[in-house]
């Protein structure tokens, strides 16, 4: 008999029944495995990030990495060595957006020193520039960065500097050669550096000997090895690598003379030269070999002062800083006078009137009012002269109660004397024509928009602290609104 449809029910109902007993043991199962908490219980605990165990007694850690670097990358190449400083001292003499100036001419040997440029802005020569830059004679705080090519405004001092060449070169016929010693003096940003630089160009032009050293404080700042002098007294001190730089620029800038003449003396080096070398290779010699170069800077300056040399332009910038003492310092840890520097002590020797250049010449000095340490004597020797020049009856007197470098005031003492060919030279402002007459200059550059007319060089001539070229130029073209 067939099972009845209660039984049939019933077993397909026990069926599915253990059908889902056995789906849901399956999914409980696997539920529990799921959220087991032994796992997470005897696991260890997670570090937190940026933090670590405190070190362990006598055990030194420091963590020097910061920010990026810590994971071993690097954001960016660093500069190579002397690669800031060479960006920081870079000249740019050509702007290629500035126009081309139609009308400017040339300074050239024939027209260096005529009186007919003053007041007018004229050109410097490729082979002129070249020596200027050698010389190390332009610097970053001046626009040449601005115009198509370098030039220079002939102004009243500028035309003064030429008279002094015309002086020298005509006492060369003479049994005397003239020995003129000036300095620049005058209120920051007058253009001082600048007219140093036009007196270097003039004696490049007139086939000079041109030694200059661009900036005094490189000589004093310790920043170049020194060493005592043998057999000097007092002592004095040599700087061989800053020497050996020097007649590196000599070399560049006096180049043409040296090739041409040869050595006529034979001079005690501690190195072998030819004896029919040229004045080259002595000094290609002492700028190769730092150790020679003080000795071969001696026997340059004895070939120099031999009948039938050129005429030696002598010109240091930044004065102040060789008017004091210098950052060295001796053996019984004092410090030496910047007087003591062999360099120096070249320099004032001629300045002072101590010495003469044998074949005639110029000893030229510039201060300078944005980076010079104080010398009282040397401003109080200044103040005398420029106050002799204009009221010789009303000088003004030492004051007694300040300190006073004696070795200075003994160098520059025939600065305060009227008989004296020491002077000054004293670097003010423009007149209305000389500013009218670079502002033109300007404007034909395309640095500067305006119609330059009475009207609006009268405006910037006041603006500028009546005529100070720098002030000037900022207000012309650097500050154009």
């Amino acid at each position: 008999m067939p099972p009845s449809l209660c039984a049939r029910s019933f077993s397909q109902l026990s069926l599915d029944a253990s059908a889902h007993t056995f789906v849901v043991s399956r999914l409980v199962h696997h539920r529990v495995a799921c959220f087991s908490t032994s796992t997470a219980r005897y696991a260890a605990a997670p570090k937190k990030k940026g933090m670590s165990a405190a070190p362990k007694k006598g055990v030194k850690s420091l963590n020097t990495k910061k920010g990026k670097s810590a994971s071993g990358g690097d954001s960016g190449k660093r500069p190579a060595q002397g690669e800031r400083k060479a960006l920081r001292k870079r000249i740019v003499l050509s702007n290629n957006n500035a126009l081309e100036v139609s009308s400017l001419k040339d300074l050239d040997k024939a027209n260096a020193l005529s009186e007919q440029n003053g007041g007018k802005v004229m050109g410097l020569p490729e082979p002129v520039v070249d020596a200027l830059r050698a010389a190390e004679a332009f610097k970053t705080t001046q626009g040449w960065s601005l115009f198509r090519r370098p030039a220079v405004l002939m102004r009243k001092e500028a035309v003064q500097i030429a008279t002094l060449f015309k002086e020298v070169e005509a006492s060369a016929s003479g049994q005397q050669k003239k020995t003129i010693r000036r300095i620049l003096s005058g209120e920051r940003m007058s253009g001082k550096s600048t007219l140093l630089l036009q007196a270097l160009s003039m004696g490049f032009l007139r086939d000079w000997f041109v030694i200059s050293l661009p900036e005094a404080q490189d000589i004093v700042n310790a920043h170049t090895d020194y060493a005592p002098l043998p057999k000097s007294e007092p002592m004095q001190y040599t700087q061989d690598t800053y020497t050996a730089n020097l007649l590196q620029q000599i070399l560049k800038s006096n180049g043409k003379f040296l090739e041409t003449t040869k050595l006529t003396t034979k001079p005690d080096l501690p190195l072998p030269l030819s004896e029919k070398a040229t004045l080259k290779e002595l000094v290609a010699l002492g700028s190769a070999n730092p150790e020679a170069s003080w000795p071969v800077f001696v026997a340059l300056w004895a070939e120099l002062s031999k009948p039938g040399r050129p005429p030696i332009l002598f010109a240091v910038d930044g004065l102040s800083h060789i008017m004091r003492n210098s950052e060295y310092l001796s053996a019984d840890v004092k410090p030496v006078h910047a007087h003591d520097l062999t360099l120096v002590r070249q320099f004032i020797d001629h300045l002072s009137g101590q010495k003469q250049l044998p074949n005639g010449g110029i000893v030229l000095g510039a201060t300078s009012q944005s980076n010079a340490p104080a010398s009282a004597a040397l401003d109080f020797c200044i103040e005398v002269a420029e106050a002799r020049q204009k009221t010789p009856d009303n000088v003004p007197q030492w004051n007694p109660y300040k300190n006073v470098d004696v070795r200075v005031m003994e160098a520059l003492k025939d600065l305060n004397n009227e008989k004296s060919d020491f002077d000054v030279i004293k670097v003010g402002g423009l007149s209305k024509d000389e500013a009218r007459s670079i502002m033109e200059y300007y404007a034909e550059s395309g640095m500067l928009r305006h119609q330059v007319n009475v009207g609006f060089v009268n405006e910037k001539w006041s603006l500028s602290g009546m005529g100070n070229i720098g002030e000037l130029e900022k207000a012309s073209v650097r500050l154009r609104i």
